[in-house]
């Protein structure tokens, strides 16, 4: 039977995630042979000193992971297909094991028995009818749930036919561009963030924007200067600015709702983590103040994985409709299957009980990553940490530092004058490790 060396934090919360981890990274390793037998699950939890069902849940997610396999009678083994590959030192480089996003979440933690079980429930009980291609807006199902969901939690005021079902946030802009500059019938100005994340430039220019850059300072968006770039749109990420982490305040989100009023622009509202809070009371949806000039875009990318590809936009009925039409003209619309799997899960509960869970592991990541900077870097100046995914890091030379930092596993980029640095993807323990190594660099 296997001698395990789990070790376990229990100011940290997430204890079954915590021994799942473990487990995985003892799989993966090799350390965990296959066909390695566990400890009961009793045996187990006595030795760690948690309770039994602490235990069973991080096995059963480990088994409905493949990284175990349980029959009765025979015990938890490692499951035979869990074997290390042979090519397994290129695919562990730090880089590809835990991505080059600062944004990115633990992968790790998809609540995969959860989706499995709305998964199943779905192919159950959809109707044949229901596997054609739709509505290219997205099935009625998760536009209602999503709906209700906004609502309740970002204080939008959307109804379900404002909503059109996307593959995330980059489709969602990308086709809202395409459909103004189509309206214009030229391309069209758009004003975006500085600093701010490069990685969709290339998709908004070939969607028919051209970009020009408006400050951010301690309070958001400079209003004023946008005004003066003569631009037919913003895009804006007002409850967490990327890279700063900045709220937009309550003085320039009215200006910016005046602006656009004054000038009929839009405002493209990019909400992409702002679920994940931590020090402070939620921040509502810039679109909930002006539903008639913002149009509110979020996926479930960082809540629960990119790889599923949903996502959503919400816009006053004349532009969900002509977005809707665009997504009908390039792509027929999103995979029905794992539309009516998300709505089941939001319905359930599930998907709030996974928002919670991640919120409480972040925010003790976030801690470790603060606690380990000002050891072993004082001089360094961090903001942004009240919300979100990453930090930033006010520093000299941040390209030498973000190579040092993606060195040792850590997602980190260089951004305006500083470092975005992710603590999502990073167990706490691995992150002041992955400092204190840094440090002695």
């Amino acid at each position: 039977m296997a001698d395990l060396h789990i070790e376990v934090d229990r100011a940290a919360g997430g204890i079954a995630g915590q021994i799942a981890r473990e487990l995985r990274e003892s799989v993966r390793s090799g350390r965990l042979a296959p066909a390695a037998r566990l400890p009961a699950s009793r045996d187990l939890a006595r030795d760690l000193g948690v309770s039994r069902g602490v235990v069973v849940e991080a096995y059963e997610q480990l088994v409905a992971e493949g990284f175990l396999e349980s029959r009765t009678g025979a015990g938890t083994r490692v499951a035979a297909a869990a074997a290390r590959s042979e090519r397994e030192p290129e695919a562990a480089s730090p880089e590809a094991a835990l991505g080059h996003r600062p944004t990115s979440p633990d992968l790790g933690a998809f609540p995969r028995r959860a989706w499995s079980a709305a998964l199943r429930q779905v192919l159950a009980t959809l109707p044949n009818d229901s596997l054609d291609y739709g509505d290219p807006g997205g099935v009625p199902e998760l536009r209602a749930q999503l709906a209700a969901y906004l609502r309740r939690v970002r204080a939008a005021d959307v109804a379900p036919r404002d909503i059109v079902i996307v593959t995330g946030v980059a489709q969602g802009l990308s086709l809202f561009v395409h459909v103004l500059a189509q309206k214009a019938g030229r391309p069209i100005r758009l004003a975006t963030e500085s600093p701010a994340s490069t990685r969709q430039e290339p998709l908004l220019r070939r969607a028919g924007a051209e970009l020009v850059g408006v400050p951010v300072d301690e309070e958001g968006l400079d209003v004023a200067a946008l005004a003066r770039t003569g631009a037919e749109a913003v895009l804006v990420t007002p409850a967490h600015h990327y890279p700063t982490g900045v709220v937009l305040s309550p003085r320039r989100r009215a200006e910016l709702v005046a602006w656009a009023a004054a000038t009929g622009a839009a405002v493209l509202e990019d909400d992409y983590d702002a679920e994940f809070r931590f020090d402070r009371d939620p921040v509502g949806c810039l679109q909930g103040l002006a539903p008639a000039h913002v149009v509110f875009a979020g996926s479930v990318s960082k809540a629960l994985a990119p790889g599923l590809r949903l996502g959503w936009i919400a816009a006053p009925p004349s532009l969900a409709d002509a977005v809707r039409l665009a997504r009908a003209e390039f792509d027929l619309g999103s995979p029905v299957i794992d539309q009516h799997a998300l709505a089941r899960f939001i319905e359930s509960g599930g998907y709030e009980r996974h928002l919670r869970r991640m919120r409480r592991e972040y925010r003790g990541r976030r801690d470790a990553l603060v606690r380990a900077l000002a050891e072993h870097f004082p001089g360094v100046r961090v903001r942004g940490i009240s919300a979100g995914l990453h930090l930033y890091a006010e520093l000299d030379d941040p390209l030498s530092f973000a190579r040092a930092a993606q060195a040792h596993g850590i997602a980190a980029e260089p951004a305006g004058d500083g470092l975005a640095i992710g603590f999502a993807r990073l167990p706490e323990h691995r992150i002041a490790a992955a400092v204190r190594a840094m440090a002695r660099v």
